[in-house]
C-alpha cells in the first residue's frame, strides 16, 4: 500500500512539474511575440507600462484596457488614429501586459483608479480625457470619482457600469477567491487549459464579429497565455465583482465628468441595457453600433475614434 502511494505521490508530482514548465515555456514564447512596446513607470503599489504617442502640446487622451488585456487593444487601430490631433496615451492597467502591481489588494477598482492617476502625475499630465473599454470603463469611471475636477471627459466604450448579475461562461474560470489558489492554478494548469480554450474564449469574446487573425500578436493576446496574465484577470474580476456595486452607488452624487458610453448593439458580455442605457441619468448619452459585438476598439477602430473625439469636444 505504501508502494502504491509513493508512486502516486511522483506521478502527480511529475505531472506538476511538468505543467509548471510548460506554462513557462508558453509564457516565454508569449513574450517572444509579444515584446514590451514602451516605457515602464514605477507608482506607488506597482509600475505602469504604457506608450506615448502625438504631440506632447495637445490634449491627453488616456486609453484603459478590459479584463484579460493589454494597451494593444488600443494601438491596434485607434490611437494611431488619435494620434494626429492628441497626445495619446495607452497603458498596461497595473498588473497587466508588462505592468506590475505588488498585490492583489491593487486590483480594486479604486486602487487602480490610484495608481494610475500617480502614473499621469509622474508624467505631468493635466486634465486628460478617459477612455475606458470594458472593466477599462469601470476604472475610468473610478478615476472620474476619484478626482472629479482632474478628469476632462469620459469615453466608454462598452463598460462595465453596474453590478453585473450572472457573470459570462467566458470569465467562470477566473473566479478564484484565494490568491494562493490562484497562484497554484496560474503556474500549473490555467495556461496549458487557456491555449487549447483560446479559439473558443475569443470567438465569445469577439462575437457577433470575428476575431481577427493576427489579435494573437498584433492586439496583444498571446500575453494571456502567461501565469501572471491568469493572476491579474482572476484578481480584476473578484475585485470589479466586489466593488462594482459600491461605485455604482456614488454615481448619482459624485460623477460629476461629461462624456458619453458606446456600446456594441449585439454585445454578448457585457449588455447595453444593463451597463450603457442607465448612465443617462448621469449625463452620459449611450450610442449603440448596429451589429458590434464587444471588442469595438478592434472591430471598428474608426468609429471608435470618432466617438472619443465627440466625447472629447464635451469637455467645459
Amino acid at each position: 500500500m505504501l508502494t502504491i502511494l509513493i508512486i502516486l505521490f511522483l506521478l502527480i508530482a511529475g505531472l506538476m512539474a511538468a505543467a509548471v514548465l510548460r506554462s513557462r515555456a508558453l509564457g516565454r514564447e508569449a513574450e517572444r511575440l509579444v515584446p514590451q512596446a514602451g516605457e515602464i513607470q514605477p507608482v506607488p503599489g506597482g509600475t505602469i507600462h504604457f506608450v506615448d504617442l502625438g504631440p506632447r502640446d495637445a490634449p491627453v487622451v488616456v486609453l484603459i484596457h478590459g479584463l484579460s488585456g493589454q494597451l494593444q487593444h488600443f494601438t491596434y487601430g485607434v490611437a494611431d488614429l488619435l494620434a494626429d490631433d492628441f497626445r495619446v496615451i495607452a497603458l498596461d492597467r497595473p498588473g497587466c501586459g508588462y505592468s506590475t502591481r505588488d498585490s492583489d489588494g491593487e486590483a480594486a477598482l479604486s486602487q487602480q483608479a490610484r495608481m494610475i492617476w500617480a502614473f499621469l502625475d509622474k508624467l505631468e499630465v493635466d486634465r486628460p480625457v478617459l477612455v475606458g473599454h470594458s472593466l477599462g470603463g469601470a476604472v475610468a469611471l473610478a478615476m472620474a470619482l476619484e478626482r472629479p475636477d482632474q478628469a476632462r471627459a469620459l469615453a466608454l466604450i462598452a463598460p462595465l457600469t453596474h453590478d453585473q448579475g450572472e457573470e459570462s461562461a467566458a470569465f467562470k474560470g477566473l473566479a478564484v477567491a484565494s490568491p494562493l489558489k490562484r497562484r497554484v492554478i496560474a503556474h500549473t494548469i490555467a495556461v496549458p487549459m487557456a491555449q487549447r480554450s483560446a479559439a473558443a474564449v475569443l470567438e465569445q469574446v469577439f462575437s457577433p464579429e470575428p476575431c481577427p487573425e493576427d489579435f494573437l500578436v498584433r492586439g496583444g493576446g498571446a500575453l494571456g497565455l502567461r501565469p501572471k496574465a491568469f493572476i491579474a484577470a482572476s484578481a480584476d474580476f473578484m475585485a470589479a465583482n466586489t466593488g462594482i456595486a459600491a461605485q455604482q452607488a456614488r454615481y448619482a452624487t459624485a460623477l460629476k465628468t461629461p462624456g458619453g458610453v458606446l456600446f456594441g448593439a449585439a454585445d454578448g458580455l457585457l449588455s447595453p441595457a444593463r451597463h450603457g442605457a442607465p448612465m443617462e441619468r448621469y449625463g452620459l448619452k449611450c450610442e449603440e453600433v448596429a451589429g458590434g459585438g464587444h471588442m469595438l476598439p478592434i472591430t471598428v477602430p474608426e468609429i471608435c475614434d470618432k466617438f472619443i473625439r465627440r466625447m472629447a469636444a464635451k469637455a467645459p
